[in-house]
Parts: structure tokens; C-alpha cells; sequence
């Protein structure tokens, strides 16, 4: 089967066929229960942080904190890969990207599309969280005497949360990037371990840049910082510890982190359209 492009006859029509695409994306996600699980399981821990809390002496809030932002952040990571890693295998095993194909949708619009449904599939999933974990800060912050709360470094409900929520949600629409790139041309099992693996490598890259303080060899420094370019800097999209310890993140951090994040998707959903458009479904 030879792909022949679609003809766009303006930008209404290209994203006219781009929210199609996305709008089936988020139905059939809506049908499956693996978000679903993981996002119940996400606020079930973010509920017993509120038991954990009263554990500790003046640390309750510190780590419902904790424990709210890691779970959004690590159940929120579960979706984003399982959910982007079936881009074109799911279409295949059930014959339907024959159907879609024969639309009037270009493969740059199926791509952006799909990834568009994911995006939304991850963004209710991830306010779900947001909202479990400021309903037990509130709930903290309600049953709390005046004198308690005086110790409290940050307030319960402190806005400034928001920011390292923004920022987990940008590096999770990063990391369905990197899944829905895989996905193009690789099975989902690869798909999955080859995300996992990036994101790890992502979150200790900064040790690639000093490379050259621990070996001797030039050409591998050269190698490990070159590395260190071209890997995701997935670190500098952890702000919880700022956060919960009331330190303040600069309004220009948090633009030039997003900035960096939306330059990288862009570049892989670049990549996943040329290499997408380049296969021959039979």
C-alpha cells in the first residue's frame, strides 16, 4: 500500500482532520482501564500521605507534599508510556490504520493527532491527581488549629504547587513524546523499555557533562558531552523539593524549561511524521 498525502486545502481543513484524529484518540482512552487504574491507585496514595503525615511531628504537610507531587509524577509516567507506546501497533493489530489512512488524513496530521489525544487523555488524568492532592491539603488546612499551622514552613494549600505540577505535566507531554517516537517503528515492548531507559538517563545526564573530570580520555569526554546534548534533561524539570520547601522558582526558569520541553517535542514529532511517512503498510 503506497501512501499518497492528502491534500490540505487550508489550516482549517488540516486541523479539522487533527482534532478527528484526536478526539478518537481520547474516546478510546476514556474505554481503557489501565489509566483509569493507575490514576485511582495514584490518589489512594495521595490520600494515606494524609495518615502518613500524622506520623511526624511538624511534617505533615512536607510530606503529603511528597508524596502527592512523586505519585503525579510516577503514576503519571505510567500513562503517558503505555498509552503512547500502541500509536501504530494497536492500529495495525486491528487492521483499522488501513481505514484511517484512506481518509482524507495525512500521516503529519495522524501523528499530531494521536499525539494531541494523549495529551488530553494525560492532562484529565494528571488534574485528577492535582485535585485529590490539593482536596487533603485543604482538608489539612480546614482541621488544623492556628497555632499548628504556625509552624508550617509553606502554606497547605499553597499556590506555588502549581508550578511544580506545570512543569511534571510538561516533562510527562515530553515523555509520550519519546513513546509516540519509538512507537513509529519499533513494537511496544521496545517502545516502552527504550522510553523508561531515556528517562532515567534523562534524570542523570548532568553527570555526562563532567565526564571529562573522571576519565582521562578526551574522545570519550567528547562522546559523554555530546551525549549529554542530545539526551532530554528530564532533571530540569524537577522543581518538588523548591517547592515544598517554599524556595522560590523564577518565572524565567519555568518559561525556559517549558521552552525547552515544547523545542523537544517538536523536533520528535518531527522525526516520528518523516519516519512514519516512510513506511509501507501491506
Amino acid at each position: 500500500m503506497r501512501w499518497e498525502p492528502a491534500p490540505v486545502v487550508n489550516g482549517k481543513v488540516h486541523m479539522r482532520a487533527v482534532r478527528y484524529v484526536a478526539i478518537n484518540v481520547f474516546r478510546e482512552s476514556v474505554r481503557d482501564r489501565v489509566p483509569y487504574n493507575l490514576v485511582l491507585f495514584a490518589v489512594l496514595l495521595i490520600a494515606s500521605s494524609y495518615l502518613l503525615g500524622q506520623l511526624t511531628a511538624g511534617q505533615d504537610v512536607k510530606i503529603i507534599k511528597d508524596l502527592g507531587l512523586a505519585a503525579t509524577s510516577i503514576f503519571g509516567l505510567f500513562i503517558a508510556v503505555f498509552i503512547g507506546i500502541g500509536l501504530v501497533s494497536k492500529e495495525v493489530e486491528r487492521r483499522s490504520i488501513y481505514a484511517l489512512l484512506s481518509k482524507p488524513v495525512s500521516r503529519a496530521q495522524f501523528i499530531a493527532g494521536k499525539y494531541a489525544g494523549l495529551v488530553l487523555t494525560l492532562a484529565v488524568n494528571v488534574a485528577v491527581m492535582t485535585l485529590a492532592l490539593y482536596a487533603v491539603l485543604g482538608y489539612m488546612s480546614w482541621t488544623e488549629s492556628a497555632q499548628f499551622k504556625a509552624g508550617w514552613e509553606t502554606p497547605a494549600v499553597d499556590p506555588a504547587l502549581m508550578k511544580a505540577l506545570l512543569l511534571i505535566f510538561v516533562e510527562l507531554m515530553l515523555v509520550t513524546a519519546i513513546a509516540v517516537f519509538f512507537s513509529t517503528f519499533s513494537s511496544p515492548i521496545l517502545s516502552a523499555a527504550m522510553t523508561f531507559g531515556l528517562y532515567v538517563a534523562g534524570h542523570f545526564n548532568a553527570d555526562l557533562r563532567n565526564f571529562d573530570k573522571v576519565v582521562e580520555s578526551r574522545t570519550a569526554a567528547t562522546l559523554a558531552r555530546a551525549v549529554y546534548h542530545v539526551l532530554p534533561d528530564f532533571a530540569a524539570f524537577d522543581v518538588k523539593t523548591q517547592v515544598v520547601h517554599g524556595l522560590h522558582v523564577p518565572a524565567t526558569y519555568l518559561a525556559t524549561t517549558i521552552g525547552y520541553g515544547v523545542a523537544y517535542i517538536a523536533a520528535l514529532l518531527l522525526a516520528a511524521t518523516f519516519i512514519f511517512s516512510r513506511r509501507d503498510f501491506k
